[in-house]
């Protein structure tokens, strides 16, 4: 081998070769024709949308390659902000047999069974009173559930061993500066090889709903690095141009799984981009009411947090129409693929509302989403509108398989014939 370093797939075909994991991880980029990105938003409890989708694509996969499939064995990176950084731990952690913590079949279930403990439900006449009290006096949410079941889950797993490439937003308010926790940057920055449960704890800590989450991690000269975080939201709730930005940056450091794809080269992306659902646009609101508000009226109003809604919602929207902008101008709009749902009412456009009629009202939404047109942001309207000639979310998914699955096989036949 010519290269200076071992990549995941030179380690998986030598485990394979003495009775190790007997599916080899995804051959690096550089043996391939493309680069393939999986993104997914944050959102609390509306992680079972995107949970929806992803059972989905990971069946087509398994249609085409066996039900061992999995859907790390075909994305070179997986990125996800909040409960999406959950889903993409889940997704890219080893389990102890050097495979997917989970499969993507078993995320909703996932959120079904603990949701409710993640965010407990007061119920009577008093339950608004509660909520703005415990808001006013700190976080909602203790997350004390949240915080046990991470670490249970992922135990001191860290960012360097996941099974492909992960990045992770967080936002650090003591520097009022994002924090990107990236595979990539793992190796020669130590310092954020900080655990995953540390990270996904640290992501999900949205503002006013969970606490702020605070850990130290030594840096190359044993020096420790104190982290003070949030949710990573504030910085990206739509991480798809971090991911898209972070492997353009390992290609111009020459990154030896990359090189030598051009920085600009779009046309060698695919990327799925998954949302967790926007809340129908109703025009509830208005500048004369909120010409009105105070600091609580911004925090809650009308069962909803118009702040955090409105930030959330503008980013995630603004990345989206970039992305389809340039995929579209280099004539790579095949290659990428946004599905999000903008029309939630009610509970089910909460983030914590996690009664089992909800949650179950979310798996639906999720099931309906699939057989809706793919479609692209109008930020005219505001609303999402259907791609022409694009076909159902399902015929997407299935497309995009197809892609995955052939080119996973054109790897693994290029990097089997580079080790003869």
């Amino acid at each position: 081998m010519c290269l200076l370093t071992k990549t995941r797939f030179d380690v998986n075909m030598e485990n394979e070769a003495v009775g190790g994991s007997s599916r080899v991880a995804m051959p690096p980029p550089n043996t391939g024709t493309l680069i393939t990105i999986l993104t997914i938003d944050g959102g609390g409890i509306r992680g079972i949308i995107p949970g929806v989708m992803l059972a989905y694509l990971e069946s087509q996969l398994q249609e085409l390659d066996g039900e061992d499939a999995r859907i790390a064995d075909y994305f070179d990176l997986i990125a996800g902000t909040s409960t999406g950084g959950l889903v993409t731990a889940m997704l890219a952690a080893p389990n102890e047999h050097k495979r997917p913590l989970y499969a993507a079949k078993d995320i909703t279930p996932f959120y079904l069974q603990h949701s409710p403990k993640i965010f407990p439900q007061h119920g009577g006449p008093f339950a608004g009173l509660i909520n703005l009290t415990k808001m006013i006096n700190g976080p909602k949410y203790d997350g004390k559930y949240l915080h046990t079941l991470i670490k249970g889950l992922l135990g001191g797993t860290r960012l360097h061993d996941t099974l492909t490439a992960v990045v992770v937003p967080t936002f650090d308010i003591k520097t009022l500066q994002p924090v990107i926790f990236s595979s990539y940057e793992a190796k020669s920055r130590p310092d954020l090889d900080a655990e995953l449960a540390d990270i996904c704890i640290s992501t999900s800590a949205a503002p006013t709903f969970l606490p702020a989450h605070s850990f130290k991690n030594k840096d190359a000269q044993n020096n420790e690095r104190e982290f003070n975080l949030i949710d990573g939201g504030v910085a990206a709730n739509n991480p798809t141009l971090i991911a898209i930005g972070e492997v353009t940056k390992q290609v111009l450091l020459k990154h030896e799984d990359l090189f030598p794809i051009k920085p600009m080269d779009y046309d060698r992306f695919l990327v799925i981009s998954l949302g967790t659902g926007n809340a129908k646009n109703e025009e509830k609101y208005n500048a004369k009411m909120a010409a009105k508000w105070g600091l609580l009226s911004w925090l809650t109003n009308n069962n909803s947090t118009p702040i955090i809604d409105a930030f959330n919602q503008a980013s995630a929207d603004m990345v989206d129409y970039h992305n389809f902008v340039v995929f579209k101008a280099l004539h790579s709009d095949d290659k990428y693929l946004r599905i999000q749902d903008d029309t939630l009412t009610g509970n089910l456009a909460s983030v914590d509302v996690s009664t089992k009629e909800n949650l179950e009202g979310l798996v639906k939404v999720g099931e309906q989403l699939l057989e809706k047109p793919a479609s692209k942001i109008n930020l005219d309207k505001g609303v999402y509108e259907p791609i022409e000639n694009g076909g159902t979310n399902k015929e997407a998914l299935r497309r995009f398989a197809k892609v995955l699955s052939d080119e996973r096989e054109l790897r693994q036949s290029k990097a089997s014939s580079r080790l003869v």
